[in-house]
């Protein structure tokens, strides 16, 4: 294979979602070669603009998530927008929207009228609650999916109030389950001989799909799992524990052999064989006690010290980092950082393309675009549209 050949080469990709989740699946399909066109409202862009930091007047979330699009302005509200909007279509792989369902459909865009002038395309659908069941109608954003998979219930301390998650994992595990079902309903389409299929995905059910053995539990004990701090229900010692120097650590023993490891280096042979703390099950049942122990261990020395001997002792454990402490790290810059030349605001460091694959890797060919960026590049070249119809265009307020 080519050198410089991508696994998703000559797929097209138009981008019609906002914010997250449906949009960064698109955005990992383009890290590996496909051509994403990102549609946005002509006058306020997409959503995702108007969120987070921002430096020399551009939203830095944007120049990530956006990263290899082509941007091009579209008002689907207006007939000629819709008009337009099918033209592409029918020229694309793959759609991606989040709007509410229904609202595609009452535009004339829904994937049955799409796919009778495209019967190869593939539309991912993120929405909040999925295009069926007596939720479908209701929005969602992602920390009202984290909260409706269960995941905001179970998280904070048992004596204080549930707390969100530090990041949108709702949106950013729809993406990725959202690219990895697109590539399912791809390869069903150039591999089997089948056409094209709609992908219906709720915001909240990746977390759903992560959430342990909640449901079964439920279903088989009765058990409601509480929030439990930063304990692990029935893994002990697993935990955040305080250095002597004021540092965050986190470590795992949970298994029987690496508590005994643990046990070793914090108190010798007698707490390694200590029969009350020996099996897993008797660890869980004196929890607050194990905690205790291993937290005032680990208030006797300073964070390196620490890491070091749990790193001898084939213990799991890290220092809790921050964005500054990832951002020093040789091995994250090693791995999982990048840096490219964007002439708008300079050296932009961000997160690398994931996953790592040998022989095709991921790339970043440029940040996120500015609004309306490719009209001309995608309208000229795939519609056939020249100068003249896209001023008429622009003045209408069509783009």
């Amino acid at each position: 294979m080519d050198a410089t050949a991508q696994p998703l080469g000559g797929i097209r990709v138009l981008d019609l979602a906002t914010v997250l989740g449906a949009p960064v699946a698109a955005t990992l399909l383009g890290e590996f070669g496909a051509d994403v066109i990102k549609v946005e409202e002509p006058t306020t862009g997409d959503v995702l603009r108007q969120f987070g930091p921002r430096y020399a007047d551009r939203p830095l979330l944007w120049l990530q998530e956006a990263r290899n699009k082509k941007s091009i302005t579209l008002n689907l509200r207006l007939p000629a927008g819709q008009a337009l909007l099918r033209r592409l279509a029918a020229r694309a792989d793959v759609v991606t929207e989040n709007f509410r369902p229904g609202t595609l459909d009452g535009w004339g865009l829904g994937y049955e009228s799409l796919a009778r002038e495209n019967p190869g395309l593939v539309v991912l659908r993120v929405s909040g609650y999925g295009q069926t069941g007596p939720y479908r109608h209701k929005g969602a954003f992602d920390r009202v999916a984290s909260a409706f998979a269960g995941l905001t219930y179970v998280s904070g301390f048992p004596d204080g109030p549930p707390v969100r998650q530090g990041f949108a994992l709702a949106d950013y595990l729809a993406a990725a389950f959202g690219a990895y079902a697109v590539m399912l309903a791809l390869y069903h389409r150039d591999r089997n001989g089948g056409g094209g299929q709609e992908i219906d995905l709720a915001l909240y059910e990746g977390i759903l799909r992560s959430s342990e053995g909640l449901l079964t539990a439920y279903q088989k004990l009765g058990t409601v799992r509480e929030r439990s701090g930063n304990g692990n229900p029935g893994v002990c010692p697993a935990g955040n524990y305080r250095s002597r120097d004021g540092a965050w650590v986190v470590l795992n023993a949970g298994t029987d052999s690496l508590w005994e490891r643990l046990a070793r280096v914090m108190g010798g042979e007698g707490l390694a064989h200590d029969p009350r703390y020996a099996r897993s099950q008797d660890r869980v049942a004196r929890a607050g006690e194990v905690d205790g122990l291993v937290a005032a261990w680990t208030a006797t020395l300073p964070a390196a010290e620490l890491l070091r001997r749990l790193e001898e002792a084939g213990i799991p454990a890290e220092k809790l980092y921050s964005a500054a402490d990832i951002a020093a790290d040789p091995h994250c810059r090693q791995r999982n950082i990048v840096e490219i030349d964007d002439p708008r605001v300079g050296p932009l460091a961000m997160v690398g393309v994931v996953p790592k694959l040998s022989r095709t890797p991921g790339r970043i060919r440029w940040a996120g675009p500015d609004k309306g960026q490719h009209n001309a590049e995608v309208y000229g070249g795939l519609l056939g549209l020249g100068a003249e119809d896209l001023a008429t265009l622009q003045k209408d307020g069509v783009i």
